[in-house]
């Protein structure tokens, strides 16, 4: 039981870092494209009171977004309800992220929010070591460098 229960964390986490590379690439290619590159440059260099408040605009933004899905989950549009999660979800980490990497330096300077990143690397940090151990895990990353070495073997074509 204890293998399944890591395996099948290996396949979310294999999710999870699939998406994060994906929306980490589709957020620099949006701030490049809709040429907010400035706006980048500012927000490294605020202050943490107007970073904090920069990092929670796009959990203010998804909120409604998570709302919307569950009124439509209880209105028996249940498909319709999923597909709103997957986007606020997708949009959340998307927004977040990139605001999280570029305030990060500012937002550590409150005690809380540090306490709380060092405890969820932590928790990270076990969960990753004991999925990696998993078959599942090794397997999808033999697989994923294969695709990644086809890539760059296209490419070079």
């Amino acid at each position: 039981m204890k293998k399944l229960f890591f395996s099948l964390l290996a396949v979310v986490l294999l999710i999870e870092e699939f998406l994060w590379d994906a929306l980490t690439f589709l957020g620099h290619r949006l701030i490049v494209l809709l040429r907010l590159e400035r706006y980048e440059r500012w927000l490294r260099q605020t202050s943490p009171a107007v970073a904090l408040t920069a990092f929670l605009i796009p959990l203010l933004i998804v909120a409604p977004l998570n709302f919307v899905a569950f009124w439509l989950v209880a209105k028996g549009r249940v498909m319709q309800g999923i597909v709103t999660e997957i986007f606020a979800k997708l949009l959340g980490t998307l927004l977040v992220a990139r605001v999280f990497a570029l305030t990060k330096p500012q937002l550590m300077t409150f005690g809380w929010i540090r306490a709380l990143y060092t405890t969820i690397t932590h928790w990270l940090a076990w969960a990753h070591e004991r999925i990696r151990q998993t078959a599942v895990y090794r397997l999808a990353q033999q697989v994923k460098l294969k695709i990644k070495t086809f890539r760059w073997w296209w490419r070079r074509k």
